[in-house]
């Protein structure tokens, strides 16, 4: 009777484990049927950044990774400015950093600006260089240091009266999740100096629309975005839960982009202003009622997305809604 009762219960257990996975596959295969693709664009720009707040490299095509895009060995905001307190540099409190273009030859990263001999830096760097604890928006993330030369270069640049450091993100160190950083921000992720997403999206017509209440008109990149959308409405970009890029990229918008006086700074002359475009855009981009104490009179323009499905994007690529 022992042997005769647990086979009965042998043979419930698999008739109960069939039924549950009778039922998921009915559950994906329904889902699968009604996800739907809606044309809303087409990429147009992207841009990678590879020292935090310097100039965006354009490119033609990039890899979409979890932490952003790459393209050779450059990886979208890995290398970091700091202070001597160790406290991360931007564009914020030096304007004059939207001049310093990046570039990579031969395993080499240069830096170059108005005024400055080129400097290149190692990819690799010594390992007996020191790995530094920065703080990016008060969040704690390793960087190794690149030299007495970069700071030397970066320091005089910037006329800066305290010394300056430039640091790199490693594969081996530990991502930051901006899901422990920022309230509205409610997926998991990792990046290393982002703000805070993988990737910020932002569409050619929502900056069009801007323009049109502007005396001294902007540009795309006055906001840093790193994919461009054209063929859009304005502010479309806003209600785009999900999207796919191509043939099979997928990216899921998290929360939209609060924007700050870094938009102000003229990318062109290095100069900032502290005004335009932001008060104007505070004038109708303001978040809800409700949202207030998340993003206080910050405007909201663009949207943070992070990586559902890796692979390669192109300008020129379609992009799709996805619709359930």
């Amino acid at each position: 009777m022992e042997v005769i009762a647990r086979h009965r219960t042998l043979l419930l257990c698999l008739a109960g484990l069939s039924a549950t996975m009778a039922v998921t596959w009915l559950f994906f295969s329904k889902r699968k049927k009604k996800r739907q693709l809606r044309k809303v664009g087409e990429v147009s720009q992207l841009f990678l950044y590879p020292v935090k707040s310097c100039k965006g490299i354009p490119l033609p095509e990039a890899e979409c990774r979890e932490y952003g895009l790459k393209s050779g060995p450059l990886k979208d905001r890995h290398w970091l400015v700091v202070k001597e307190d160790k406290v991360h540099v931007t564009a914020r409190q030096e304007p004059r950093m939207v001049l310093i273009t990046v570039t990579c030859t031969d395993g080499r990263l240069s830096l170059s600006a108005p005024g400055m001999e080129e400097l290149e830096i190692p990819l690799k760097l010594p390992k007996d260089n020191a790995v530094i604890t920065c703080k990016v928006h008060g969040h704690a993330v390793q960087g190794r240091d690149c030299g007495d030369a970069a700071s030397h270069w970066i320091t005089s640049f910037l006329g800066s009266a305290q010394n300056y450091r430039l640091v790199q993100f490693e594969e081996k160190m530990k991502f930051r999740n901006p899901k422990n950083e920022y309230a509205a921000y409610t997926e998991n992720g990792q990046v290393a100096y982002p703000d805070l997403s993988p990737l910020l999206l932002l569409s050619e017509a929502s900056v069009n629309d801007l323009n049109t209440k502007l005396e001294k008109k902007v540009t795309i990149r006055n906001f840093r975005p790193n994919i461009v959308i054209s063929g859009s409405d304005a502010f479309a970009e806003d209600t785009w839960n999900e999207i796919q890029i191509g043939s099979h990229v997928t990216l899921k918008r998290v929360m939209p982009c609060p924007r700050c006086i870094l938009t102000t700074v003229d990318p062109d002359t290095g100069i900032i202003n502290m005004k335009e475009p932001l008060d104007t855009l505070r004038s109708y981009r303001l978040c809800d009622t409700a949202d207030k104490d998340l993003y206080k009179s910050s405007p909201l323009f663009g949207q943070f997305v992070k990586i559902l499905k890796k692979g390669t994007v192109k300008v020129g690529d379609p992009v799709y809604q996805i619709v359930y």
